[in-house]
């Protein structure tokens, strides 16, 4: 997959260590796991909590806008509540899992523990949803999108402590201009990360989509289900140290 990684050797004259290619082969392919995550949560979001995302701070400001311009009061409102949520998630998730730092593991134990608050956030949405059977008041759309949105929040400062230029699971709009300039370019490698990560958020949220209109009580189980799965594989097969 595409993009350096914290601590590889660069250069014609580098030696490539086996081990290390293939925990960065593991390693990203969790992160594309995390953007089907963010897609699927966004559309639970944009489809049943307001009509706003989760994790595409970017598009919220602009439906902020938009609400300004109409003089939308509910949109304005929901907007806000994703921003806010997602804003501390992403002070918790920052402190949480720290900075990069020079020859630290492939996948940091602070990943992890950032990683482990978001599931908890998703927990606490998946008891909420199903208490009310999937359909939720007006009151409570705004708790559940806030959790939501602070749950995305913390994931993306934990994908930041991998120091990896390009890698990400929310903000994708840099992964886009990446795989569109690569291929202008005529780069050597396909940028395969570049793709698995934007059609891991197509994917997700098509799924998330699927779900909260058709078996609405299953939506919010799609991110727990991931992310346990993603916690334990990069325990099993990263050694988080």
């Amino acid at each position: 997959m595409d993009g350096p990684t914290a601590g590889e050797a660069h250069g014609p004259t580098a030696s490539v260590d086996p081990l290390r290619s293939r925990e960065n082969i593991v390693r990203d392919a969790l992160v594309v796991v995390l953007a089907f995550v963010s897609g699927s949560t966004d559309a639970l979001g944009f489809v049943r909590l307001g009509n706003v995302f989760t994790s595409v701070m970017t598009g919220n400001l602009v439906l902020l806008g938009v609400a300004a311009g109409r003089r939308e009061a509910a949109l304005a409102l929901h907007t806000g509540d994703a921003f806010v949520g997602f804003v501390a998630g992403a002070l918790l998730g920052a402190r949480l899992a720290g900075r990069p730092v020079r020859g630290q593991p492939m996948w940091p134990r602070a990943v992890s523990r950032a990683l482990a608050l978001e599931l908890a956030a998703f927990v606490f949405v998946a008891v909420w949803w199903e208490a009310v059977g999937g359909h939720p008041t007006a009151h409570t759309t705004y708790v559940l999108l806030a959790v939501n949105a602070a749950a995305l929040g913390m994931q993306s400062s934990a994908i930041l402590r991998f120091g990896v230029s390009g890698l990400s699971s929310t903000y994708l709009t840099g992964t886009l201009t990446t795989f569109v300039a690569s291929l202008a370019n005529r780069s050597d490698s396909f940028p395969r990360r570049s793709f698995a990560l934007l059609i891991a958020v197509v994917t997700g949220a098509a799924l998330g989509a699927v779900l909260t209109v058709e078996v609405p009580r299953a939506a919010p189980l799609v991110p727990v289900v991931l992310l346990l799965a993603v916690l334990a594989s990069a325990r099993r097969s990263l050694a988080p140290s």
